[in-house]
């Protein structure tokens, strides 16, 4: 009989153990029974319940956050819960080495925690949304219309707040042989065609501080050596760039690698050529031109880098002559970032400043965001606060008709222990 109820006992034991890893394994959420055995009757116990995976916070650098929206409409804050992936980590070279182990520039590092977090989240804004427009913009499609999805999705994603939090800059989408500073004023019907060679160059800020980033996009095969040759030229520069370099080091570096490349389009052969009086340039808050420039022909400036700077290193790549000029209708202005007291005669000038310092302050606007924020008519306004030395606009660069001109451009911290690449991703 011992053995008996031995036996009977150690059945319903193995019975428990199976019910229970069944249990487990379904994931089943509502609380169940089981019997435990013995002459005390059945008594009753809860399931442990699976915990979920939580649908954001599970991207990494270049990759976007799991759980985003196509088109993108969750804000990025609450994806990564406020803490965003670092770029790419590029260590230095030569006699800066012993920046990577040095306990006082580690922690230098520690003190700009929250900065650094910043404009990770500017970065990880500016993947996603260029992620869903480089894949959803078609020819055909009027490029004001995806001007404005690609900046109303920055908003949204960054939560903009005015001054504090939004977009740095207009959206450049410059074609073709348009190199620079082209984005469609109110009203332009300007549309993608299939042969394009379009440069889409955006940028995203938080307390100022700007993230620059841009890429260019084509629709036909035959521009792809063109593009090869400006992102190798691009990632020469970041790789050449480092605390106490000489700028003039870097634009050598670039034009040997952007003029080592030739392409063939349309059956013709050309030579790519760096746009010679294009350049980055260091970044500062609220000043995305901050003073130094990046030059990417040899014959720089010897100034050096250092350590704390942001730079935005891009390059231009052309079939036509390498050398870009003013031309076509003026889109883009920016207050001059030291300008004193100007006293004005004009009341509408003065009212228009207003809603400038107010909504833009020293960042880059565009006659597109007068419109949104509710002015009209201020066309004269304008043209006297640019009169006045108050605004300076920037007309569209451009080299010569049937050119075609390709960029690429990353921003990179100077860290005091390592190169950070903040808007490195899967795509480039």
């Amino acid at each position: 009989m011992a053995e008996d109820a031995a036996a009977v006992a150690a059945q319903m034991a193995e019975k428990l153990i199976v019910d229970a890893d069944g249990a487990a394994e379904s994931g089943d959420d509502a609380e169940g029974e089981a019997v435990q055995g013995g002459e005390g009757g059945a008594a009753k116990k809860k399931k442990k319940k699976k915990k979920k995976k939580k649908a954001g916070g599970g991207g990494a650098a270049g990759s976007g956050a799991s759980g985003q929206t196509n088109p993108p409409t969750v804000p990025v804050r609450k994806l990564f819960n406020d803490v965003f992936p670092e770029g790419e980590i590029q260590w230095y070279q030569n006699d800066q080495r012993w920046r990577e182990t040095n306990e006082e520039k580690r922690e230098l590092e520690r003190l700009e925690k929250n900065m650094y977090n910043e404009v990770r989240q500017c970065a990880e804004v500016h993947r996603e949304v260029r992620t869903y427009i480089d894949g959803w913009v078609k020819p055909g499609m009027k490029l004001i219309d995806v001007c404005e999805t690609l900046e109303n999705s920055v908003r949204t994603l960054i939560e903009a707040r005015g001054l504090e939090a939004g977009i740095a800059f207009p959206t450049g989408c410059s074609q073709n042989h348009i190199a620079a500073h082209w984005t469609p004023n109110g009203g332009d019907n300007t549309v993608i065609h299939v042969d394009d060679v379009i440069k889409f160059d955006f940028g995203t800020q938080i307390n100022g501080r700007i993230i620059d980033c841009a890429f260019t996009k084509t629709f036909n095969d035959m521009y792809d050596p063109l593009l090869h040759a400006v992102r190798e030229a691009t990632e020469c520069g970041i790789r050449e760039s480092g605390i106490d370099v000489r700028l003039c080091d870097i634009g050598e570096a670039i034009e040997e690698v952007m003029e080592s490349h030739t392409v063939e389009i349309n059956g013709k052969e050309f030579d790519v050529k760096c746009c010679r009086n294009l350049n980055g340039h260091s970044i500062a808050p609220y000043q995305i031109h901050a003073g130094k420039s990046v030059p990417i022909v040899r014959g720089g400036e010897t100034t050096r880098m250092e350590e704390g700077e942001f730079y935005a290193i891009e390059t231009f790549g052309s079939t036509g002559k390498g050398y870009v000029r003013e031309d076509l209708e003026c889109s883009h202005y920016m207050k001059n970032y030291d300008v004193g007291h100007v006293p004005l005669r004009l009341p509408r000038a003065k009212q228009l400043l207003g809603v400038i310092d107010r909504n833009f302050g020293t960042l880059a606007f565009c006659r597109r965001f007068l419109d949104r924020a509710g002015e009209t008519k201020y066309l004269m306004a304008l043209k006297n606060l640019c009169d006045n030395g108050i605004i300076q606009p920037y007309p569209p660069l451009v080299d010569i008709k049937g050119s075609y001109v390709a960029q690429y451009e990353h921003t990179i911290l100077l860290r005091p222990t390592c190169k950070e690449v903040l808007t490195r991703g899967d795509d480039y």
